[in-house]
């Protein structure tokens, strides 16, 4: 039942706010979150438990499992149920579509949930621990890496076009588009007089936003998007601008 509620709470945030729900990386970001929510408060829960029943020793073991040995263990299993719903709304899909595509990651957030509440209940809990939990755990890393990886070349790709319209360098684009680019943008900008990295965070949010504005627009699934996209390359010029301003 605790992935049930968990998945119920993604899928809430994908209906109430649809237009941020871009694609798979906001899904799991959003089941992570939701997933590191229910773990906290679970975790008050088993620690209070663990000192009345046991005292110190046991709530000392209770606080090296859950809190050291798997601490993002929620949030991995929500997760799925995230990246399925954020799959659904990358394909502009309708509410009925998306809670299909959440069915099938909450699937699988409960056989991971159960497989973990099993190393730790039927079998040698450090022993499996180790040699099944902490590779799902790295799988799980190594995801969202190639996550972010697509999200970048996503972002490349639809700033490009833009670029090739006039609104954005290709230098821009390139350092917009990876998390290395946009620390070398920051560097930059501390050196300008002022200290001009604020502008340089507007720039970057604004852009990349602009990014996933722009393919919302060409998915057709936000009659909002091409208000929102006016708006940003408006701001977007505005502050490259106030930041080459001499």
């Amino acid at each position: 039942m605790e992935e049930f509620w968990k998945g119920v709470g993604v899928f809430l945030i994908f209906l109430i706010a649809r237009r941020s729900f871009d694609g798979p990386v906001d899904g799991v970001v959003y089941g992570a979150l939701v997933g590191a929510g229910f773990a906290f408060t679970e975790n008050i829960q088993y620690f209070a438990i663990s000192l009345i029943e046991g005292g110190g020793p046991q709530l000392t073991m209770t606080f090296v499992v859950r809190a050291l040995m798997s601490p993002f263990a929620h949030a991995m299993f929500t997760s799925l149920t995230g990246l399925a719903i954020g799959l659904a709304a990358r394909r502009h899909a309708s509410a009925g579509a998306a809670l299909g595509f959440g069915v099938l990651g909450w699937i699988g957030a409960m056989l991971l949930h159960a497989l973990w509440n099993g190393t730790a209940t039927f079998s040698d809990f450090f022993l499996l621990y180790f040699t099944l939990q902490v590779p799902l755990f790295v799988g799980f890393i190594f995801g969202i890496v190639a996550l972010r990886r697509e999200e970048a070349r996503l972002t490349r790709s639809r700033l490009g076009e833009y670029a090739a319209a006039g609104w954005f360098t290709p230098e821009e684009v390139n350092m917009l588009a990876t998390p290395g680019g946009r620390k070398v943008g920051m560097s930059w900008a501390a050196q300008l007089r002022g200290d001009r990295r604020p502008l340089m965070r507007e720039f970057i949010k604004d852009a990349t936003t602009l990014a996933s504005v722009r393919q919302r627009a060409i998915t057709g699934r936000d009659p909002l998007a091409a208000q929102d996209e006016q708006a940003l390359l408006v701001r977007t010029r505005a502050t490259r601008a106030a930041l080459l301003a001499y």
